[in-house]
């Protein structure tokens, strides 16, 4: 029974904590913490039993449940009937297992928050609801309540607790971000227009029928087929984010704070990757297959560009930032191949770079906290004062460089590998790209960990078990997924079938 409601058990269990939080003295800032942290274990708990119990030969949503919530009538037609609907397939049930983990994790890195914890830990928490609910809503609109809450949340997560060019870069992210709502409103307004319910379910039946009717259809519908379909591509574009639309992810990697990077490039980014495959691929199948050599070219982009600005980048934040970057491209190349192979591999990109970079932000975080600058020319030898945290890092990187045996390796060889099957030229121009993310990463953690160490790092202090339990949580994950990708893998596979099936791949 509890299992039938787990969709909305896990994305509405962090507000436990929010209550709980708002009852607390102001001043107890450790109760904050302790109460924060704990908030998030329900989700968590709930996630891997969802995860462990998902049955990986069922096609279609699992644990649906679906009512009426509120219809707008009109006069002489069919009314606009909008659902509370909540079910998880093969594409949702891992990014919903990630988002569970990377936030307890984030929120135990969060003790690096030293003010105003109570507003800090009610906005982590409703950030944790909105993000799940993303991944489980099957409804349009209640998806965009939820990437909504993300939205607002994540913004003054950033302006309130972020670095010194917080504002800028919290103002930048509301800006960027808000357009692509906008983007996505639109696509909103025409499903309804054209179906008159915004369930999953009742898209897809709609798109199908209409492309299974293309040549009846008239030019003003096509037109309007069309422009909701690349308003999508433009919304979830931003999020992912695809190049152009790259600048306010920058702002944002080296401005916010730790926990929130942590997140932001763990698991926010990967809602654009999500929508892609959710929306475009899944409601717009042919659409996409006439967009696949464009996205195919972006994807490239992101990844060559990406890669050569972190190779001459001299500060840390910003080296991980474009490495983000180059590696969205990857997903922008395993979606453009619209194959069973190349869809496995954006998600496990989307997963994989979800957990390294998450890593990688608190080891910086945490290098931060007792160096006070992530500036590679200032930074050498701290392998001799801090072992344990050059270790981890070293692991890491290797799995950001796509070290077979490491996640980061299964990810990128799946997503060249689907676009090899069709485009075999655009694979072979962003291996390059491969090659200078090792370059770029095994520079980074050379200026860091060897060398001469300078006189006033002698002194520093190794990470503490707080900081290097969920570390080694992360490396853990990272090496089960290399090792032993089924484990990824399965729950994903009647759902990518399905979605080929209706590609024609």
């Amino acid at each position: 029974m509890i299992m039938d409601w787990s969709p909305t058990l896990v994305t509405f269990a962090p507000l436990i904590g929010v209550f709980l939080i708002l009852c607390l003295p102001r001043k107890k800032q450790g109760w904050h913490r302790l109460t924060g942290i704990l908030a998030t274990l329900p989700s968590l708990a709930l996630s891997v039993l969802m995860y462990a119990a998902f049955d990986t030969g069922q096609n279609g949503m699992q644990w649906l449940k679906s009512y009426v919530w509120f219809q707008v009538p009109f006069p002489q037609a069919n009314p606009w009937v909008f659902h509370y609907s909540m079910g998880a397939d093969g594409l949702s049930v891992p990014l919903v297992l990630l988002t569970s983990i990377v936030s307890t994790l984030a929120a135990v890195a969060s003790l690096y928050i030293k003010k105003r914890t109570k507003e800090y830990y009610l906005l982590l928490l409703l950030l944790q609801t909105g993000m799940l609910g993303v991944f489980l809503a099957h409804d349009f609109f209640l998806f965009f309540i939820f990437f909504e809450i993300t939205l607002v949340t994540t913004f003054f997560l950033i302006g309130i607790w972020g670095y010194l060019g917080k504002e800028k870069a919290a103002n930048h992210f509301l800006l960027y971000n808000g357009l692509g709502s906008g983007f996505m409103l639109f696509a909103l307004v025409g499903f309804l227009l054209l179906f008159g319910s915004l369930e999953y379910s009742a898209i897809e039946k709609g798109m199908s029928e209409i492309i299974a009717q293309a040549d009846l259809l008239n030019d003003q519908f096509k037109v309007m087929l069309w422009l909701i379909f690349i308003c999508l591509i433009i919304a979830f574009g931003i999020k992912l984010p695809m190049f152009p639309f790259h600048p306010w992810m920058l702002r944002v990697h080296t401005e916010a704070p730790t926990p929130v990077v942590m997140i932001h490039s763990g698991i926010l980014l990967k809602m654009g990757a999500y929508g892609l495959i959710r929306f475009g691929v899944g409601f717009y199948p042919a659409y996409m297959k006439e967009a696949a050599t464009v996205l195919a070219i972006l994807g490239l982009i992101n990844i060559l560009y990406g890669a050569i600005l972190a190779f001459v980048e001299k500060e840390l934040k910003k080296v991980l930032a474009y490495s983000s970057v180059s590696h969205m491209g990857i997903i922008l190349l395993g979606v453009a191949a619209l194959n069973g192979t190349g869809l496995q591999g954006a998600i496990f990109q989307a997963i994989s770079h979800g957990l390294i970079s998450a890593l990688l932000f608190f080891l910086v975080g945490s290098l931060y906290e007792r160096t006070k600058t992530t500036q590679l020319d200032e930074l050498s030898g701290l392998a001799k004062s801090m072992p344990l945290f050059s270790g981890i890092m070293m692991v890491a990187a290797l799995a950001l460089l796509g070290l077979p045996g490491l996640s980061g390796f299964i990810s990128e060889f799946m997503a060249f590998l689907g676009l090899f099957k069709v485009k075999p030229v655009i694979a072979a121009i962003g291996t390059p790209g491969l090659i200078l993310a090792a370059v770029y990463t095994l520079r980074a953690v050379l200026k860091t960990s060897f060398g001469p160490i300078r006189e006033r790092f002698v002194q520093l202090s190794d990470i503490h078990i707080k900081e290097s339990v969920p570390m080694m949580i992360f490396v853990g994950l990272i090496v089960l997924i290399g090792v032993y990708p089924d484990v990824l893998g399965n729950p994903m596979q009647q759902t990518l079938q399905l979605i080929v099936s209706r590609i024609g791949g």
